[in-house]
């Protein structure tokens, strides 16, 4: 990798890193005390191709729409379920990525798409998994659009902001008094904290935008994040692009 390249992906680093901050202070001055709903909103205008959206939750093998900012995103939603499948069923049972680009024509969900195409009018979905089972809640968050490939690389990226985001805070607030304990615990960790120190000297972020950077590579390739800690030691960097590829890419 030559000075070229690593300036660029540091660069790419902290922007990233700012925006996640960025993220947090919009959610802490919303009037929304419920996280799923906060982000569900926030989602909706940080987007801009998206018509609506929501957060779908799995408790006791029942799906339920826990925040929608529209009827829309409640109807498409309640239509998966009803089929027991579709991008946002799917994006958490599969622990993927799920971004059909026109549900009209998708052999992924035939049914599904013929369906929220026809009685909707909706053709694009972003859905994403969130890693929030340590509460005992499995989640994602969905976005959908009226346009066909109405989500580009950007609205991507947006999105696993989004769900590490929402992610965290769904947390912090089930641990209430614990969750600073349990983030410094975390921090404190002898392999995170090392890891934390090489991006802050290899990319000159802050220590809590490393920490942050750490988090959404664990939210983004559903691994602890204490592997993908030995992985930046190892390479000294992190990855922070969204995967659509994989199970749950695009159609190709």
């Amino acid at each position: 990798m030559n000075e070229t390249t690593t300036e660029r992906r540091s660069a790419h680093l902290r922007e990233v890193a700012v925006d996640y901050q960025k993220l947090a202070e919009q959610l802490a001055r919303s009037d929304d005390s419920n996280p799923f709903v906060a982000v569900a909103r926030l989602a909706f205008v940080r987007v801009p191709g998206a018509d609506a959206a929501s957060i779908t939750t799995l408790r006791h093998d029942r799906f339920v729409t826990a925040a929608a900012t529209n009827d829309v995103a409640r109807a498409a939603d309640r239509m998966q379920y009803e089929l027991g499948s579709g991008p946002c069923v799917d994006a958490i049972v599969d622990r993927a990525i799920y971004h059909p680009q026109d549900l009209a024509d998708d052999p992924r969900w035939p049914e599904y798409g013929s369906k929220v195409v026809a009685e909707l009018g909706l053709h694009s979905m972003l859905s994403f998994r969130m890693n929030v089972e340590t509460t005992g809640v499995i989640a994602g968050l969905n976005l959908y659009g009226r346009q066909p490939d109405a989500f580009d690389d950007h609205d991507l990226a947006e999105g696993l902001l989004l769900t590490t985001h929402a992610a965290q805070a769904v947390t912090a607030a089930h641990f209430r008094d614990r969750a600073q304990n349990l983030e410094q615990a975390l921090a404190s960790n002898r392999d995170i904290g090392t890891a934390i120190g090489v991006l802050v000297a290899q990319h000159k972020v802050t220590r809590d935008q490393a920490f942050d950077l750490l988090r959404i590579a664990s939210q983004n390739s559903n691994r602890k994040l204490h592997e993908v800690a030995l992985d930046v030691i190892d390479t000294g960097t992190v990855n922070v692009t969204p995967d659509s590829g994989g199970v749950g890419g695009a159609q190709p």
